[in-house]
């Protein structure tokens, strides 16, 4: 089929194709809400141990070393189950409900040199600073437990060290959330009516000009003005 063809065919049968479309605008005028506001906050670690048993000398670089390995795995620890469900422990332990899954879905993990960055998106402020508090305390806290090349207790201290205050940030919904949701829907209706308008010619038996006549392989002798 041309293109052109295609054109005259939904030409033809447009408001089977303007339905969808403008019963989706009725009904997102009606029913939209934009996305809430969440709250993030930022944390950032300094990651380090004394390593057992090895020299501190030749300018402190095996310790320097070792840091770096220990921000890079606290970034890939902090995004597992394991650690989600250690955060909700501590919560429920302070008397706060959190699932597991929705605290492991809201954080964000990076990570530069010795420097671990814990990124934590949440609904409301006062929950996104207590489950940051309570993730920064597992950091902080039990962060070596993770490792099983790390004697545990340790005698090197915490893995980790909390250089920012948990402090929320609200983060205004990006104009592509507040678009996303009407597009695809729009995008749909878009797509049946086209579907609706393709199949109705295809069910339509009229004749309507030389090119159907053509198309029914028929030679066409005349034609007859609409005036």
């Amino acid at each position: 089929m041309e293109l052109w063809t295609f054109l005259r065919i939904l030409w033809r049968r447009w408001w089977l194709v303007a339905a969808p479309v403008l019963g989706v605008l009725a009904h997102l005028a009606v029913t939209y809400r934009p996305p809430p506001t969440t709250y993030q906050v930022v944390m950032r670690f300094a990651a380090g141990t004394v390593p057992a048993g090895l020299s501190v000398d030749y300018d402190r670089y095996y310790s320097w070393l070792t840091s770096e390995y220990i921000a890079n795995g606290l970034a890939d620890i902090a995004r597992t189950r394991a650690f989600a469900e250690a955060v909700a422990a501590r919560l429920k332990e302070q008397g706060i409900s959190a699932d597991p899954a929705a605290i492991q879905g809201a954080i964000v993990t990076d990570n530069a040199q010795s420097i671990l960055v814990v990124y934590l998106t949440w609904a409301d402020p006062e929950g996104a600073v207590a489950v940051a508090r309570a993730a920064a305390e597992e950091l902080t806290e039990n962060g070596t437990a993770y490792f099983p090349q790390i004697p545990w207790p340790s005698e090197a201290g915490p893995a980790a060290r909390l250089l920012d205050n948990p402090t929320p940030v609200p983060l205004p919904p990006s104009l592509r959330a507040q678009l996303l949701g009407p597009a695809i829907r729009l995008s749909l209706a878009l797509g049946a009516g086209i579907g609706l308008a393709l199949l109705w010619h295809y069910l339509d038996p009229t004749v309507r000009d030389e090119r159907d006549v053509e198309a029914l392989g028929l030679p066409v002798v005349g034609r007859i003005p609409r005036r």
